[in-house]
Order: C-alpha cells, then structure tokens, then sequence
C-alpha cells in the first residue's frame, strides 16, 4: 500500500491543498496526520493560509481514509467538528513494518521496552523538523512540517510505498531524504 504522511498542518488551508492535491495525483490508499491539525498554537506565527474551517471541510470529505494522532495543539474541540478520530498513539501495521505513530511532545527517544516492544518504525511530528534517525535499531523518522518547518528547512512530508520511505519537499517535489528496506 502506498501513504502520504504529514505533520503539523497548524490551520494551514494552502498547504493542505498542496499536500491533498499530492494525495490525489498518487492515488495514495491512506493519508496519515501526526497532529497539530488545526490550530497555530501560542508559539507559531500564524501559517500561511490559515483558514481552520477550511481544513475541516477537506478533511472530512476524506475521513475513511485519515489516521490521525491528536497533537499537543488539538483540542477537544477540534475533535468535535473533524468526522474521524484522532488517536493520542497508535500501532499499526504499514507494508510489513510495524509502526508506532505519535505526535512527538511526549516521546523519549530511548526504548521504552513496553510501548515500543517490536516495533520498526516511530513516525512522529511536533519538532518541525524532517529526519530519519535509526536509534537502537528501530527507525524514528518525523516528517517536517506541511505549514512551519523550523531551522529554515523544506516544507516536507513523507511517503511510504512499499519498501520505501522518502521525505519530500511539498514545494518542488524533491527528495530531502530516503531509506529503502
């Protein structure tokens, strides 16, 4: 199966439609949102585009197929007006690789042995910041942000078809970084 994986959209309507117009184009099978979905939080700036009702209407009309991780700006209140749930973590089965997703604020990058017990991949957000780190054998790979990416990096995101995971840049398509299984 082939998912689009994005981070900290933040209200973002203009770069959701980046990121849905990417999913449409592919003919992606799963969307997946490491949270901060709609609001800026009291630390950013407000994102370009930011138009958080928007961002509702064109997520709801895909919600069979998001998962989403609720990040530490979603609110309860979002989770009322968006039609699909948003998880606090989750594990989860993507092309034969067992993957743990969160949001990130509240991950330790050691092993935990009782939550990240056989797990491959740590998809996480929050930071901002694209990378693929490979820690005590397990992969932890955050996808950027779509809307605020911090340290003067690439709006990004991931991909993840097959036996392949690459993080690109939302504006030109490039690939940041890559890693095949």
């Amino acid at each position: 199966m082939k998912y689009l994986i994005c981070s900290d959209i933040h209200g973002s309507y203009e770069y959701l439609n980046k990121i849905i117009n990417i999913f449409n184009k592919n003919n992606f099978d799963k969307l997946i949102i490491l949270g901060d979905i709609l609001y800026h939080g009291p630390r950013n700036d407000l994102p370009c585009g930011y138009e958080p009702k928007k961002v509702v209407e064109v997520l709801n009309h895909y919600k069979d197929k998001i998962i989403a991780i609720k990040g530490n700006c979603d609110a309860e209140v979002d989770e009322m007006v968006l039609n699909f749930p948003l998880h606090n973590h989750k594990t989860i089965t993507l092309n034969n690789k067992k993957c743990y997703l969160i949001h990130g604020q509240h991950l330790f990058f050691d092993i935990n042995k009782d939550k990240l017990k056989n797990i491959d991949i740590v998809f996480y957000g929050h930071y901002h910041v694209y990378k693929i780190e490979n820690i005590h054998n397990v992969l932890y790979i955050n996808p950027g942000s779509i809307s605020l990416p911090k340290e003067k990096l690439n709006h990004s995101y991931i991909i993840f078809d097959n036996n392949q995971i690459e993080i690109r840049d939302l504006m030109t398509d490039q690939i940041l970084e890559n890693i095949k299984f």
